[in-house]
């Protein structure tokens, strides 16, 4: 998140805060929600079953369930598709390489590779 730069559409430096997070059930607990929620950063999270059945044995005072909107779900499953593309690569899912620059170039030559294998194929426009 320190490295995180997000650029504004007219002057002025770049935010360094997400507006959403999109991440797994394993960020799904109160300490990160509260945390987030404490810095407006608006979440999609999917809740852990567990903690589905705890919230729904404590009837009406285990609260309401987390809100997530279904275009963000569709951005969050995309994302994580492309995680399991990449870690499909060894170096990549096991991190062999010792120093970041090395890393960011594994993960350039991976997604290379992948867009290679599956480019994104575009219809041409109709004529009409």
């Amino acid at each position: 998140m320190d490295r995180l730069r997000i650029r504004r559409l007219g002057r002025g430096r770049p935010r360094t805060r997400p507006g959403r997070l999109l991440a797994g059930k394993a960020y799904s607990n109160r300490t990160i929600r509260s945390h987030l929620r404490r810095w407006r950063i608006k979440t999609t999270i999917p809740e852990k079953s567990d903690q589905q059945k705890a919230r729904a044995a404590k009837g009406s005072a285990g609260g309401r369930p987390p809100k997530s909107g279904t275009t963000s779900c569709k951005q969050r499953n995309t994302a994580e598709r492309a995680f399991n593309k990449l870690k499909a690569f060894r170096a990549v899912a096991t991190r062999t390489g010792k120093r970041e620059y090395v890393f960011q170039g594994t993960i350039d030559v991976a997604s290379i590779m992948i867009w290679l294998r599956h480019p994104a194929t575009q219809d041409p426009p109709d004529p009409a």
